[in-house]
């Protein structure tokens, strides 16, 4: 095949590598180190997760003839044949087509003979739980107390469904749903790799989508990516997720928080031109509700709950001001029983419709709290009209201001020397900070001039500046640390115009000569 997925081809190769999981990764690359190597292990979570790369790796670091603090080094004779999979002493089972006795009692036969090339014998079995009652039987024994040379990986995202007798026989690790803010940087990392280019907007839409899934996310960044060969814009991401957006979605919430029905149809109107699914739609409206719900429960900390911005942040709670929390609950049970609904309507679209109608108006609805129905009576009457008012519109989205045409770029300067605490400062980066390894060896030096080291990164490299740029307090530590006193790093993309060139080659010119005639210790430099 002459390309693979992005989850294929980014798969990590060592614990290092595996980001949102640090304390099982920090606890695994120990025991290689130590060599404490349990005889069974079984690793727990959600799908993307990481399970069957960590399952990889552990079966790669176990074998390796020079393992790196921990990781595999992949330049040994065991590494290259499992990387390879030239080897059988290392055998991936897929539980749900091999769930039967007579499979384990095969198994059970050849665990016996040891490898034939690694120093362990790896069994890695995906789905555990979808075993047998008397596969698992069959195993019990062999799992309990395998030869010295075999190791068991079970891999399971249901493990309620895994007797208590195969549990306590192994030792688990619960791999738990990667944050947005973790995929955002890891899917920049990707984008910097392959040279391709998207908005933090949008990788916020596909990492929200992933619902913590790593593997989610790269897949739906490789759908996104097919679709043009430009920049992956936030428009784009949303048309291939089916989503509205959250300005759009902020706009229906407040349709149906001041009862306007006509309002929220034509939103809803709006994002299926558009594309947009339905069951997406209402989805997005339960989690958009939910949201406006813990903003009025939660005065601080929504912001890391909902792992959303401050603006954002801020929004939901002034929307969560405008109503009260009865009124909330009951939009949010009416979204919540409308969605599985849409599943098996012959037109989805009218469910959606039906639940914004009956969120606007508390006062038909018999479930709708004595306070909420009073307050909506008492403001028809006030505007003197018996249902719904009308408004002039749904709000509108901002206009994004025009783009300014770009100016022509500079002649580049010939690159200074790169000073050896600079070398220093990004050498330590990269050696404690392996998810901007990549971004770190992309920068190119071009000056020093003692406050402010200045880089650049070519035109395919600018996710790793975008990545760099939000790693900026960091890069800076190191450097004041390095050069002995505050310095920080100005980033540019290649041929475009520097930001700290704020003096000129011509003012700067001028000063050169000027310390030339009259002495530098006879010039003084001031704002």
């Amino acid at each position: 095949m002459s390309y693979q997925a992005l989850y294929r081809a980014w798969r990590p190769n060592t614990f290092t590598e595996i980001v949102g999981q640090d304390a099982i990764t920090r606890t695994l690359k120990r025991q290689v180190m130590s060599g404490r190597i349990a005889h069974a292990y079984l690793f727990c979570g959600t799908r993307g997760t990481g399970k069957t790369t960590a399952a990889k790796v552990l079966s790669r670091a176990i074998n390796c003839l020079n393992p790196q603090d921990g990781d595999p080094c992949g330049e040994c004779e065991c590494c290259r044949a499992l990387a390879e999979e030239s080897t059988m002493d290392v055998m991936e089972i897929d539980a749900a087509s091999n769930n039967g006795v007579d499979e384990i009692r095969d198994l059970r036969e050849k665990i016996k003979f040891p490898p034939a090339v690694t120093r362990y014998k790896v069994y890695i079995i995906d789905e555990v739980h979808m075993l047998s009652t008397g596969a698992f039987n069959a195993l019990l024994k062999t799992l309990e107390e395998p030869p010295g040379h075999a190791v068991f990986i079970l891999a399971t995202t249901e493990p309620q469904r895994l007797p208590a007798t195969i549990l306590s026989r192994c030792q688990r690790f619960d791999f738990h749903r990667i944050s947005i803010e973790t995929i955002i940087e890891r899917l920049m990392v990707v984008l910097g790799g392959i040279g391709r280019e998207a908005s933090e907007e949008a990788l916020y839409e596909i990492a929200r989508a992933a619902e913590g899934a790593m593997r989610d996310a790269l897949s739906l960044l490789d759908v996104c990516l097919s679709y043009t060969d430009g920049e992956v814009t936030a428009q784009l991401a949303r048309d291939v997720l089916g989503t509205a957006g959250r300005g759009a979605m902020f706009d229906f919430v407040d349709a149906l928080i001041d009862g306007d029905a006509g309002a929220a149809l034509r939103q809803i109107d709006a994002v299926s031109r558009r594309g947009g699914d339905p069951q997406v739609f209402i989805r997005d409206a339960t989690a958009h509700l939910r949201a406006v719900m813990l903003a009025g429960a939660v005065k601080e900390g929504l912001q890391d709950i909902l792992e959303i911005t401050p603006e954002d942040a801020e929004r939901f709670a002034e929307q969560a001001r405008r109503t009260d929390a009865a009124a909330v609950d009951r939009m949010l049970e009416l979204f919540m029983r409308a969605e599985p609904d849409t599943r098996w309507a012959s037109r989805p679209r009218t469910v959606l419709e039906l639940a914004a109608v009956r969120a606007c108006h508390p006062e038909k609805e018999p479930d709708a709290g004595v306070t909420e129905r009073l307050t909506r009576v008492e403001k028809l009457i006030e505007q003197g009209v018996p249902a719904a008012p009308a408004r002039q519109g749904a709000k509108s989205a901002p206009k994004e201001p025009p783009k300014e045409k770009p100016k022509d770029a500079p002649k580049p300067t010939p690159a200074e020397d790169p000073p050896p605490e600079y070398l220093e400062a990004v050498k330590r980066l990269m050696e404690e900070n392996q998810p901007i390894r990549a971004p770190l060896g992309s920068m190119r030096f071009l000056r020093f001039d003692g406050q402010a080291v200045t880089v650049e990164f070519a035109k395919k490299q600018m996710m790793h500046m975008k990545l760099l740029e939000r790693k900026k307090p960091l890069i800076d530590q190191a450097l004041t640390e390095a050069f002995g006193a505050p310095v920080s790093i100005v980033m540019a993309v290649e041929g475009a115009a520097q930001p700290d060139r704020k003096v000129g080659s011509v003012a700067r010119s001028v000063i050169d000569q000027s310390y030339d005639v009259f002495g530098r210790d006879k010039i003084e430099l001031v704002d």
